[in-house]
């Protein structure tokens, strides 16, 4: 504690979170993990809990295919908005319109890619209500999900999904403990997060042989990472780490000081 404390302390007029739930001990790490903070794509894991949890209870199968479109509803007077597929990371699926795609493969894309079409097209199957209160029915405090994504009515409105870093650890020790949906849906849910493209933060400084599930999110001056770390030889431990405050031109700050705070975590724990 003292070591992160110190080192996040030089990071003036900045605001990070940190928080750690160990498997393994249930030794917890919390600094500023109460903070609510816009979740930017971290909001996409709860997406893909709902998706598992509907597809258990039969409302449809994974390998289903649903349409691929671009025109949504605000929850605010329910017009319609667009996505633009420059603020996307993911491209593909704007070329595609009208075409179809698996639900395994949208969710896939959500996650990994960190596609915000395959987000609000999944959002949309299963409902943004059910979501929020699917983390409400598993005790998760402080984690909240209420609209789609680039809802600009709703967020100037202020009507925004909110998370705190403790909320979202206890929302992975979950799934690591196969405890979201049931032990066969929480791997799933884990494999898919294993295939990861961007690890710049929670994965970068830790050994090779250490495998990271995780979901990476940023928007403006939010820059967050939040996963279940696999070291050798022991439990797992979910992390989750919140910042708000790094220079949205300079990207690689927020990604250094998340990786460094990693780093610090796995070898205070091992």
């Amino acid at each position: 504690m003292s070591q992160l404390e110190k080192f996040i302390a030089q990071f003036q007029n900045k605001t990070i979170s940190i928080s750690v739930s160990d498997l393994e001990t249930n030794q917890e790490i919390n600094i500023n993990a109460d903070v609510l903070m816009h979740p930017a794509s971290t909001m996409k894991v709860p997406v893909m809990m709902e998706v598992f949890r509907q597809t258990q209870v039969g409302n449809f199968s994974l390998d289903d295919q649903i349409e691929i479109y671009n025109s949504f509803q605000s929850i605010v007077d329910g017009s319609d908005f667009d996505l633009d597929v420059a603020d996307d990371s993911e491209k593909t699926l704007y070329s595609r319109i009208g075409e179809k795609e698996t639900i395994r493969e949208l969710n896939r894309l959500m996650i990994v890619w960190s596609s915000n079409l395959a987000t609000n097209i999944l959002m949309d199957k299963v409902g943004t209500k059910p979501i929020d209160d699917f983390i409400k029915e598993l005790g998760i405090k402080n984690v909240n999900v209420m609209r789609l994504i680039e809802d600009k009515q709703a967020y100037r409105l202020n009507i925004n999904n909110t998370f705190s870093a403790r909320g979202t650890t206890h929302m992975m020790r979950l799934i690591a403990e196969g405890k979201v949906i049931s032990q066969e849906a929480s791997d799933e849910m884990i494999k898919v997060m294993l295939g990861q493209e961007f690890n710049e933060s929670i994965p970068a400084l830790l050994p090779k042989d250490v495998k990271v599930a995780h979901k990476t999110g940023w928007t403006g001056e939010f820059f967050h990472d939040t996963g279940i770390v696999f070291p050798s030889n022991r439990k797992p431990y979910a992390i989750t780490l919140f910042t708000n405050g790094f220079p949205e031109d300079d990207e690689s700050q927020a990604h250094n000081c998340m990786a460094e705070i990693s780093k610090l975590v796995y070898e205070g724990l091992k």
